[in-house]
C-alpha cells in the first residue's frame, strides 16, 4: 500500500473574549502563515480570515477560541482555522451567510467574507448550541485532497502546559488508512515524549495491523514513562474496520446512516510498561461511517444526536464541538475524527 504519512503538527489555542485578543489572534495566524511559506498576499487574506473570526465571536459568542493548525496535502502546506463559540447559535444560517444580514444570532457579513476568502469552507451552528466555523487557506491554489477519508483533529495541552502530552499520527492512502492515538501518562514533555514516540512508530509500521503496531509500540515505549494507545485501520476496499487499544483511549463507530453508535473495546494497561493482552478486533466499515478516538480529556458522556445536523458536517466540526462541550480542562485533550468520503 502506498501511503501519504501525516503526525499531528502543534495546534495553537488563541482565547477570544476581549477586543485586544483579536489583534493577538491576528498575529499568530500571520506568524503561523509566514512559517509554512505564504506570500504577502496570501499571509494577508489568513488575518483577515482569523480577524472576521474573532471580531464575530466577540459580537455575537461573547466569548471562544481560534484554534489555528498547520496542515499539508499533496507536498503543501496549508492553514487550518477553527473558531468556536459559546452563544446563542443562529436560528437561520442560510440568510445568515448573506452579505449584510445581521442582528441577534446571526453573524452579517463576516461569515460571506470567510466563505469567500477561504478555499475550503464549513459551519455547524443551531440555536443552544453555539456556532463552529471551520476553514482551510492556501498559499495559492488548493492542491486536491485524494485520500480516502475526511480527517478532523483537536490536539491541546492542559490550561498552564506548554506542551501536549497527547499525539496522533495518520497513514492515508487509496483504500486504506491506518491511525494511531496516544496519551501518554501524567503531563507536560515526558508524557509528550512517550505519545510522540508511539506515533512514530506508525509512521514506520502503518502498512502492519494494529495489534502488530501495539506490540511494536510497547517496545519502542520501554525508555519512556508509557501511555495508552490505540490504533485503528481502515480498509474501504474490503469494507472492514480492525481496532486495537490499551488503555484510556475511546473509540466510537457510527454506520454509513449515522443512527447506530458503536463503541470498540480497548484492554488495561499501559504501552511501554504493563500490557497483559493485546486484542485485535474487526467490524464493519460502511460506506460513510464515522470514527471517532478520543483520550481521556474528554468527558465520555456525549451524545451527538444532542446536535442536529453535526454528523453530515467536515469532520473537524465533529472534533471542535466535543472539544467545546466536553473538555474537561484539567487534561490534555485529543480528539480526532475520521470520515468515510463516500458520505
Amino acid at each position: 500500500m502506498e501511503t501519504v504519512l501525516g503526525f499531528a503538527r502543534p495546534q495553537q489555542r488563541c482565547e477570544v473574549h476581549e477586543v485586544s485578543q483579536v489583534a493577538a489572534a491576528r498575529r499568530a495566524a500571520t506568524d503561523l502563515a509566514t512559517a509554512l511559506g505564504f506570500d504577502e498576499t496570501a499571509t494577508g487574506e489568513a488575518a483577515l480570515l482569523v480577524t472576521e473570526a474573532a471580531t464575530n465571536i466577540l459580537k455575537h459568542g461573547s466569548h471562544g477560541e481560534i484554534l489555528l493548525r498547520a496542515v499539508r496535502r499533496g507536498g503543501q502546506d496549508g492553514l487550518e482555522i477553527v473558531a468556536l463559540d459559546h452563544g446563542p447559535g443562529i436560528s437561520n444560517l442560510a440568510r445568515s451567510m448573506e452579505d449584510g444580514t445581521s442582528g441577534a444570532g446571526t453573524y452579517g457579513i463576516g461569515l460571506g467574507a470567510m466563505q469567500r476568502l477561504s478555499h475550503e469552507f464549513d459551519i455547524y451552528s443551531a440555536p443552544g448550541k453555539g456556532t463552529v466555523v471551520h476553514l482551510l487557506a492556501w498559499p495559492g491554489q488548493a492542491p486536491p485532497d485524494q485520500d480516502v477519508l475526511q480527517m478532523g483533529a483537536v490536539c491541546l495541552p492542559m490550561a498552564g502546559e506548554t506542551v501536549c502530552g497527547d499525539a496522533w499520527s495518520l497513514a492515508c492512502g487509496p483504500t486504506r488508512a491506518t491511525v494511531l492515538v496516544a496519551d501518554g501518562l501524567g503531563h507536560g514533555p515526558d508524557a509528550a515524549r512517550a505519545s510522540e514516540a508511539a506515533g512514530e512508530v506508525l509512521q514506520r509500521c502503518a502498512a502492519h495491523p494494529p495489534a502488530t503496531i501495539i506490540d511494536d509500540a510497547h517496545a519502542a515505549l520501554r525508555a519512556t514513562r508509557g501511555a495508552a494507545v490505540a490504533v485503528a485501520q481502515i480498509d474501504t476496499h474490503d469494507e472492514e474496520l480492525r481496532f486495537a487499544g490499551i488503555g484510556n483511549i475511546a473509540a466510537h463507530l457510527y454506520n454509513g446512516n449515522g443512527i447506530e453508535r458503536k463503541q470498540l473495546v480497548s484492554h488495561n494497561g499501559i504501552v511501554g510498561s504493563n500490557v497483559r493482552k493485546i486484542q485485535e478486533f474487526v467490524v464493519p466499515w460502511q460506506p460513510g461511517a464515522l470514527l471517532i478516538l478520543h483520550s481521556d480529556g474528554l468527558a465520555t458522556r456525549w451524545d451527538l444526536d444532542a446536535y442536529p445536523g453535526l454528523l453530515s458536517c467536515h469532520p473537524a466540526l465533529v472534533a471542535a464541538v466535543l472539544y467545546r462541550d466536553f473538555c474537561r480542562r484539567r487534561d490534555d485533550v485529543t480528539v480526532l475524527v475520521l470520515r468515510d468520503r463516500q458520505a
